[in-house]
This record gives structure tokens, C-alpha cells and sequence, in this order.
């Protein structure tokens, strides 16, 4: 990635819906040449989709949680499989250390949440034991990549 490219994705990670003119002369790039570089940036896979942000709270999702799991490591591929086709956990992550995943879950209250875990989390593929931490206010979230270029 060059300097151009840099500030092309800078911008649209502020503001993913600027017209490609907009974006194009806010760094000295005509229409054209701006979408040309944009096509590319994807095609690259460096700008991977644009999404809304929403806000959890007010859809009702009140509860969000972090759902460390130790799982039967012969189970990783059904496990990954359920993470990823189920709707309430919003993030998974592979880690190292004591546990072998970290899920972030969101739920519209806490007994919504208790039953998650009972019925669904606790009966997925090869899940041995969790813990669980229910995070109590969200600091910083969609850190911007561009800015650690």
C-alpha cells in the first residue's frame, strides 16, 4: 500500500459511505482514479466489505459477554462450525493459553443469557468447560487499522 492508498482507506474507515467524488477530492484524486484505486484495495482484499455500525443496546441486546471455552481439540472443526452458524455469538476467536477459544455472545437480558449457555453454549461440539465474563460497559470497539500503518 502506498501513501494515496493509506489515506483512501483512513477515510472510509471514518466514513464507509463517501461517494467515490467526495473521497476522490478530499485527497487530490479525481472520481476515476479514486474508484480505480478502491477496486483495487478490494481486489486485494484490503477493504473487505462496508457495513452500518448498530448499536446492540438499541436493538435490545443488553447483555454482552466474553465466553472463554476449553473444548475436545478433536472437536475443533464441528465446534467451529456451530460458532459460526449461530446467530448469538457475535465473535470467535482461537487463542492460546488455558482456554482454546474466546466468544464474544450478545443477549437481550440475563436470562436470555443464562439460557444460552445452558441450552446452546454448554451442547455444542467437543465443549468440555467455560468461563464466563459479562462486560459491564464497552470502552473501544472498530479500532481503526489505518491508523497502525
Amino acid at each position: 500500500m502506498n501513501d494515496r492508498d493509506k489515506q483512501i482507506v483512513s477515510k472510509l474507515e471514518e466514513d464507509g459511505r463517501l461517494s467515490f467524488a467526495t473521497l476522490g477530492d478530499s485527497i487530490g484524486l479525481s472520481k476515476t482514479p479514486c474508484w480505480n484505486r478502491v477496486k483495487s484495495l478490494q481486489q486485494k482484499q484490503i477493504i473487505t466489505g462496508f457495513s452500518a455500525i448498530l448499536s446492540p443496546q438499541a436493538m435490545g441486546l443488553n447483555i454482552r459477554a466474553l465466553v472463554n471455552v476449553v473444548i475436545d481439540i478433536g472437536q475443533h472443526q464441528k465446534f467451529e462450525q456451530a460458532i459460526i452458524e449461530h446467530a448469538s455469538i457475535r465473535s470467535c476467536h482461537a487463542i492460546t493459553g488455558e482456554f482454546d477459544y474466546v466468544l464474544e455472545i450478545l443477549a437481550k437480558d440475563i436470562t436470555d443469557f443464562d439460557e444460552l449457555l445452558r441450552v446452546d453454549l454448554s451442547k455444542l461440539p467437543g465443549v468440555l468447560r467455560f468461563n464466563t465474563s459479562i462486560t459491564t460497559r464497552l470502552v473501544k470497539q472498530n479500532g481503526h487499522y489505518s491508523k497502525m500503518l
